[in-house]
């Protein structure tokens, strides 16, 4: 892998460019930073502003890594803006990065819009992304999701040196909110790094779970059901969130599936209540901002979606039958976010274990890993296959393994061998079915194939 973390090419190029003046939320972190930022657009855009949002890797094509309220840009505008920001890095020679050069042209976007707001998240670490060199004049405030090892080769071999690293994005007089953290090191290291660099440092205060009530939320929903012809999504989180920015408790329903984004929602809610509350913040967003914000909040937070993470999905399998299916997609990419995703899995089961009707769960992993040392296979896979007991429920599990294409602009983004994932599988767990796709040859089918 060649990935050369500096800020010289993109501060260069970028003086030949239009400058970025957009109001933005620069938020990092090891795992959460997509969804921190799709509530935030949500809640940002329902209450009437436009808002721009970078994330990346992008889902399917690279537009979708930039969005004005929650719409990927048109290939259109992307080729247009990618056109000029070429032209610019050719011109002066500065050779930038794909990364950078998809940074530049997502703030060039954003920028030519004129939006009002732009939430952005980091690529990599911090200190050295690309997205840390915007102008500390636009930067509203500076957020950090959950810390945890994850691309030891360039951030460090622990929390502590990765949390620096990822703190580093802190702005002299400008807000610093720190999420809910695993580590109680993560926090020590966080503050002397904002201490040091002049930024206000503010804990997250925790959303609370709360039980359902009618007046509030209106008539509980049908029971939870992954039949694919009567498929009946999870129920939503009901949260409380206590904040001097509401005059009152706020009350609501977060409809992103798994515990964890309870506590994503706590910094989302955090972030919000600083941008309303902080004189520096407050004074560069658009007139009657607070008051947007309190009437549309609920309905933001109910509306946002993250494709990707924790979602269901119904697809058709064509053979040996044609059959609707159940799906769920998650993006977990390290251990930590697997340590996430199993406990999902295994309160699925204990959902469908209290369902008399259910007997049998027909449970399948299809797999797919980027290599990512000196993390292995088996340190992001293992934690899926962790004992999952039901009293009632007979579970059959299998696992397919196959490899993906690399992002588009991103070649070093690279599958690891489905062989080495089922080894993987096999040190991990006993008794699955196990189906493996080609080391070699053609990857398009090898999804569809495991599928069937």
């Amino acid at each position: 892998m060649s990935i050369e973390l500096s800020l010289d090419r993109i501060r260069l190029l970028a003086s030949h460019l239009p400058p970025y003046s957009r109001p933005t939320v620069h938020v990092a972190g090891t795992n959460g930073k997509g969804s921190i930022t799709c509530m935030l657009s949500s809640i940002f855009a329902t209450s009437g502003l436009t808002v721009g949002r970078f994330n990346s890797p992008h889902l399917v094509s690279v537009e979708d890594s930039i969005l004005i309220n929650e719409q990927s840009i048109s290939p259109e505008e992307y080729s247009l803006s990618r056109a000029a920001v070429e032209s610019a890095d050719q011109a002066h020679g500065t050779e930038v990065s794909n990364f950078e050069m998809l940074t530049l042209v997502a703030l060039q976007v954003f920028e030519k819009l004129r939006v009002d707001v732009v939430v952005i998240e980091v690529g990599m670490g911090g200190r050295l992304d690309a997205t840390n060199y915007i102008p500390d004049e636009s930067i509203l405030l500076s957020a950090l999701t959950t810390v945890d090892l994850d691309h030891q080769a360039f951030l460090g071999n622990t929390v502590e040196l990765i949390a620096k690293e990822k703190a580093s994005i802190a702005r002299k007089n400008k807000p610093f909110v720190l999420g809910i953290q695993k580590y109680a090191a993560v926090e020590n290291v966080v503050r002397s790094v904002v201490e040091q660099t002049g930024a206000h440092f503010i804990a997250t205060h925790s959303a609370q779970r709360r039980a359902w009530d009618d007046a509030i939320d209106g008539p509980l929903p049908p029971t939870f059901s992954l039949d694919a012809e009567s498929f009946r999504p999870p129920l939503a989180q009901p949260i409380t969130f206590t904040s001097p920015a509401f005059p009152s408790s706020l009350a609501a329903l977060l409809y992103l599936n798994g515990s964890h984004q309870v506590e994503n929602l706590s910094l989302v809610l955090t972030i919000v209540s600083t941008i309303m509350m902080h004189p520096l913040c407050a004074s560069r967003m658009p007139s009657g901002f607070s008051e947007r914000i309190s009437e549309n909040i609920k309905t933001g937070i109910r509306k946002a979606t993250w494709r990707g993470r924790l979602s269901f999905h119904r697809l058709t399998v064509s053979s040996p039958n044609p059959r609707a299916i159940t799906v769920l997609v998650d993006g977990a990419h390290n251990r930590a976010s697997s340590e996430t995703l199993a406990p999902y899995v295994s309160n699925i089961i204990t959902i469908l274990d209290g369902n008399p009707q259910v007997r049998i769960l027909r449970l399948t992993y299809i797999l797919a890993l980027s290599h990512s040392p000196p993390e292995t296979p088996k340190d992001t896979l293992s934690p899926l296959f962790a004992s999952q007991s039901s009293t009632h429920l007979s579970i059959q599990t299998k696992v397919a393994a196959v490899r993906f294409t690399s992002p588009d602009g991103m070649p070093w983004v690279k599958s690891v061998p489905p062989s080495e994932i089922a080894a993987a599988v096999h040190e991990s767990v006993s008794g699955v079915g196990l189906w493996v796709a080609s080391d070699e040859g053609k990857i398009q089918g090898q999804l569809e194939s495991a599928l069937e």
